[in-house]
């Protein structure tokens, strides 16, 4: 599945050839040459993982990322270091400001894709193409298929993410406000109610094959999806 990945990168060539790459992986690439433009685009686009050199003209990229995580909307969003260091002191350094993973260059396009498909599973898995099946619920990200104990199910695309967004962070609890800014994004302002009728119609779609329960409701918090009653 395709990810929003932001490249902090002051190298041209290794810019090119990094967007290059992740294009042909799939994935959407925004590009910044310093981590002041960095952190506009940030705030402007909201990715899902932000590709983060270490040696950065002015602001360092080990100072943008604490910068990352401790704004509570990117405290989650997964960080992978790139640097010509490679003594171990440097990358316990990036790995303790936040960083998920730490590549040193020279690296092959082959790794780094790997490495990011492995940070995202990990992290952020509604964005990968991996099957989810839990206890006989079934969705498949490629084929944009549902089915319930092998009943194919109809659900809309808003529906759709939802569900795969829950199913991948069960037992989490998610306010409302949380699941606009993962499900319909973090610039897309709708009111939060919006949320209730898509649960209303997840729940509906989920009854044929009696998983609909699996959508609960968390008075005062927020919606979790659980499989245990």
């Amino acid at each position: 599945m395709s990810a929003k990945i932001l490249l902090v990168e002051d190298e041209p060539g290794i810019q090119e050839l990094v967007k290059f790459n992740l294009q042909a992986a799939g994935h959407t690439v925004l590009t910044a040459m310093n981590a002041e433009q960095g952190l506009a685009m940030i705030r402007d686009a909201l990715p899902d993982l932000i590709l983060l050199d270490w040696m950065l003209p002015g602001m360092s990229g080990i100072e943008l990322a604490k910068k990352i995580r401790a704004d509570h909307r990117t405290a989650a969003t997964p960080i992978i270091m790139l640097t010509a260091r490679g003594e171990e002191q440097d990358r316990i350094a990036g790995l303790d400001t936040g960083a998920d993973d730490y590549m040193t260059k020279p690296f092959s396009p082959k790794e780094m894709v790997a490495r990011i498909r492995a940070v995202l599973r990990r992290r952020a898995p509604q964005m990968t193409e991996d099957i989810v099946e839990i206890n006989g619920l079934k969705l498949d990200p490629i084929s944009h298929r549902v089915s319930g104990n092998d009943k194919a199910l109809d659900l809309g695309p808003t529906e759709f993410r939802l569900l795969h967004f829950l199913m991948t962070h069960q037992e989490r609890v998610y306010t409302r406000s949380q699941l606009l800014d993962q499900v319909w994004g973090d610039h897309v302002f709708v009111e939060e109610r919006t949320v209730d009728v898509h649960i209303r119609r997840l729940r509906l779609a989920l009854e044929p094959s009696t998983h609909d329960w699996m959508i609960q409701t968390v008075r005062g918090a927020g919606y979790r999806f659980s499989p245990n009653h």
